[in-house]
C-alpha cells in the first residue's frame, strides 16, 4: 500500500524536472555584446528555403509618431531596471527594433518597445539582453536605429 504514495511522489518530482528544464530560457547574451550569428544554425523540417527576412518579428521600419510610455525603471530591480530605463530613454530606437521572444506573435507586441509599455519585459531574459545591448550600441558606438536592427536581426534570427 506504500508502494502507490512513493510511485506518485517519484512521478511527480521526475514531471516537475521535466517542465523547469524544458521552461528554462536559452542562454542569455552577455551583457553588451551580441551572440554571433553563426553560434547557432536554423534547422527546419521543410524543403523549401526560408529567409530570415521572412522570420524577423514585428518592428516599425520608422518611429511612429507617438509612442505609448513605458513602466517606470523604479518599479523593477537590479538589470530589469536598466532595461526599462533604457526604453524610457531611447523608446524610438526600441520601436524600431524586432523582438526576439517573439510576442508579436501571441501578445500582439508591434516591436520591442511594446515589451517595455507592460511587465512583459520584466518577465523575459530576451526582451531584457536585446534592450540593453541596442542602448550600449546606440550610446556606446553611436550607432542608428537602422544599424541596430541590423545587427539584433543578424545575432538573433539564428536562435
Amino acid at each position: 500500500m506504500k508502494k502507490k504514495p512513493i510511485i506518485a511522489i517519484l512521478f511527480l518530482i521526475a514531471a516537475g524536472i521535466v517542465a523547469v528544464t524544458y521552461l528554462q530560457p536559452s542562454p542569455s547574451v552577455e551583457r553588451g555584446t551580441l551572440p554571433s550569428p553563426s553560434s547557432s544554425t536554423p534547422q527546419s523540417n521543410s524543403s523549401a528555403p526560408v529567409s530570415n527576412a521572412a522570420l524577423v518579428p514585428a518592428h516599425f521600419e520608422s518611429p511612429p509618431a507617438k509612442l505609448p510610455p513605458t513602466l517606470a525603471p523604479e518599479k523593477f530591480p537590479g538589470k530589469t531596471r536598466e532595461a526599462y530605463q533604457a526604453a524610457k530613454e531611447i523608446p524610438q530606437t526600441l520601436s524600431q527594433l524586432p523582438c526576439y521572444c517573439h510576442c508579436d506573435r501571441g501578445m500582439g507586441h508591434k516591436s520591442l518597445h511594446s515589451c517595455f509599455e507592460d511587465d512583459h519585459a520584466a518577465h523575459c531574459a530576451t526582451c531584457i539582453d536585446e534592450a540593453l545591448v541596442a542602448y550600449r550600441l546606440q550610446k556606446d558606438q553611436q550607432l542608428s536605429p537602422k544599424e541596430i536592427r541590423e545587427r539584433i536581426i543578424a545575432a538573433y534570427s539564428g536562435q
